[in-house]
């Protein structure tokens, strides 16, 4: 199995794509993240990259649980969580 692409091989083909330099292409990633957190902790809770997918804030309710060494019952509390729905654009092209 392939192992996935880093960060510093996805930033160089980016540039090499757009003909941008290796800087230009990291900072556009970097100011992608800090918008994507910026709306997602807003009002809506999520942001959307098209064709690729949208970050949810979700929310947890509690529940019982089981401890697995132990097999004893547990109460998990409730929390918020991050979620990436996939977008169908990429799940048709990823699955075709």
């Amino acid at each position: 199995m392939a192992k996935p692409l880093s960060k510093s091989k996805i930033v160089a083909h980016m540039a090499g794509k757009l003909g941008t330099s290796k800087k230009a292409a990291a900072q556009f990633f970097e100011e992608l993240f800090k918008l994507a957190v910026k709306e997602a902790k807003g009002g809506a809770g999520k942001f959307v990259i098209p064709n690729i997918g949208r970050i949810v804030k979700a929310h947890r309710k509690a529940r019982m649980g089981r401890n697995p060494q132990t097999g004893e019952a547990i109460k998990i509390k409730a929390k918020t969580v991050v979620r990436l729905r996939a977008a169908k654009a990429l799940k048709d092209s990823v699955l075709s």
